[in-house]
């Protein structure tokens, strides 16, 4: 699992969840960053691209590493 922040959230709500990164397809930055899960839901997040995937790489890690 791997926080984020929803785009454009409210300053007096942090707009962050928690999504389950292995039901990520693809990550796009257009300019915005484009989250599409395995069920072709799209999330529009604040992280850039990059960010998305080093926590996405973290989280893999952390699950090879026990």
């Amino acid at each position: 699992m791997i926080k984020l922040t929803k785009f454009n959230s409210e300053s007096n709500k942090k707009g962050e969840f928690v999504l389950n990164a292995e039901i990520i397809e693809t990550i796009e930055q257009t300019p915005d960053t484009v989250v599409t899960l395995l069920n072709g839901k799209k999330l529009i997040v604040d992280e850039k691209m990059d960010e998305v995937v080093r926590r996405v790489m973290a989280y893999r890690r952390a699950l090879h590493k026990y």
